[in-house]
């Protein structure tokens, strides 16, 4: 629209220029000639006579004087009318000859820009996918003469392309290295329970094994949290139906054992989604352990599912100490808690699996300080039916 404003400002002030270069030109020509003088009715053709004499006009003697003075005074109004008659139609031409080019500027400005849309387009899908780097491998592709546009087309391609084999060797070296290092891990175990379970074992060798299977444990859930993080930032394989109302409650009986004095609470509606069964109840999982984790002496636990409209919403809130409200979005970080302290006896993951594995099904995670301490998660779902109808109409 700016183009096309700024082609037809551009296209008037030069038709007003010519329109008063000619009226300047027409104007200078009548004043160069002196003018002429026109044939029009009752004005005859002056005889070749002294100017002190007479000529008949309208079939009565006038003096030649006075002939002249009128001739002069016809010859002035036709001049006015005719420089009149330019500028009046000259300016009506200009504005009709302006429409039709304000007309074909905007559709070739349109054509113009249609290859800065399509890069726009694709920046923006890329921009808004579910889980970074996720997206990457679309590219423009643009054809056509290898103009200024053309050139930036592909520098944004070779952009993309670097990115995408950057991401996917992140991906793989994080799910590559977690299933190397779990066969160790399973060795250790195995050797430290052994060395435990001898008869000539003393209360040291005692402790120090329970201390190493604290340790081996503790990169072990490191390890398994790494994989399903990696899994969740990959594209999903299968979907079922699954019902997360029904998952919530058997997570809720599960954690209950464990809770202690935290009281948990469970409000279900029906919510049926489309997913990756073992990642969703994952992420269930891991809200509620964290939940109970990160309590306070009698506190409580209150996990709720709803739909509302096309969507499911899942939502997980619990007592506990007191965030602020700017710190909220560290917790989504891989390895952070409150601040920028590293975490200690958990492997900081859970929240980050939460928000991966809700934006690997299309949805997304998040959290808000409640005033009194602790906090409130809210997982945000495409409902199963909008599924069905986003793969039928694909």
């Amino acid at each position: 629209m700016r183009l096309t404003a700024l082609y037809g400002v551009l296209f008037f002030i030069a038709g007003l220029v010519l329109l008063a270069f000619m009226y300047m030109l027409v104007s200078q020509q009548f004043d160069r000639r002196g003018g002429f003088v026109p044939r029009g009715p009752g004005i005859a053709n002056l005889p070749n006579t002294p100017l002190a004499g007479t000529v008949k006009i309208d079939g009565r003697d006038v003096p030649v004087a006075e002939a002249f003075a009128r001739i002069r005074a016809e010859q002035d109004r036709f001049q006015r009318g005719t420089l009149n008659s330019l500028l009046t139609q000259g300016a009506l031409a200009l504005v009709g000859v302006g429409a039709i080019a304000i007309a074909f500027g905007w559709l070739l400005s349109a054509r113009a820009l249609r290859p800065i849309h399509s890069i726009t387009d694709t920046a923006r899908r890329i921009a808004g996918a579910d889980v970074a780097g996720r997206g990457l491998h679309e590219r423009i592709a643009l054809t056509g003469p290898r103009d200024e546009i053309r050139e930036l087309a592909d520098t944004f391609d070779a952009m993309l392309d670097r990115l995408d084999r950057s991401f996917d060797g992140q991906r793989r070296f994080v799910a590559n290295a977690s299933h190397e290092l779990r066969t160790p891990l399973a060795i250790n175990r195995a050797l430290v329970e052994l060395a435990m379970r001898r008869p000539t074992a003393s209360d040291d060798l005692m402790r120090l094994g329970e201390t190493l299977l604290e340790v081996n444990e503790r990169n072990e859930r490191l390890i398994d949290g790494l994989l399903t993080l990696a899994d969740s930032e990959n594209e999903l394989t299968t979907r079922d139906r699954v019902a997360l109302d029904v998952m919530a409650v058997h997570v809720v009986d599960a954690a209950r054992i464990r809770a202690g004095d935290v009281a948990l609470s469970v409000a279900v509606e029906p919510a049926p989604i489309f997913g990756d069964a073992v990642l969703l109840e994952r992420l269930v999982s891991n809200l509620i352990d964290n939940a109970v984790t990160h309590n306070v002496t009698g506190g409580w636990v209150k996990v709720e599912t709803r739909t509302e409209g096309d969507t499911v919403v899942f939502t997980v809130e619990n007592t506990g100490g007191t965030i602020p409200p700017y710190e909220v979005e560290t917790l989504f970080r891989p390895f952070r808690r409150l601040g920028t302290e590293r975490v200690g006896g958990g492997v900081g993951l859970g929240l980050s699996i939460v928000r991966a594995v809700a934006r690997a099904h299309g949805g997304d995670a998040t959290a808000e300080a409640r005033e009194d301490g602790g906090l409130r998660v809210t997982v945000r779902l495409p409902a199963a039916q909008t599924t069905v109808h986003a793969e039928a109409g694909a």
